[in-house]
């Protein structure tokens, strides 16, 4: 059993042709340093290390972001462990996320 996906040729050839790629990582650009916005604001602050260590890296020429924290604790902070209850900050700032960048996507489509 298979899946055939029919039209895709000519959904790609649109893509390419009404898609400017400088726009495409504009809207990466904007969206990612958005999410670390409010990772950064939903953070737990007691040193504010945590919030200072959430940081933004553009690669693959500008078509990816990735926000993440770089503190020793950070994942502990995030998930937490057996004797403390996890502070998510990063995974509630994805999920908000992720519908406006695909919105915006939409809109370069369109």
């Amino acid at each position: 059993m298979g899946v055939k996906l029919i039209g895709f040729e000519k959904l790609e050839a649109k893509l390419t042709k009404n898609m400017d790629l400088s726009a495409v990582k504009t809207v990466v650009k904007k969206n990612g340093a958005e999410m670390q916005k409010k990772a950064m604001k939903e953070a737990p602050v007691l040193t504010h290390h945590l919030q200072k260590s959430i940081m933004l890296e553009i690669t693959d020429g500008g078509m990816t972001t990735e926000v993440e924290s770089t503190a020793e604790y950070a994942g502990y902070q995030e998930y937490g462990t057996r004797f403390m209850k996890g502070k998510p900050h990063i995974r509630p700032a994805f999920d908000e996320q992720k519908g406006k960048f695909k919105s915006d996507l939409g809109k370069l489509v369109r």
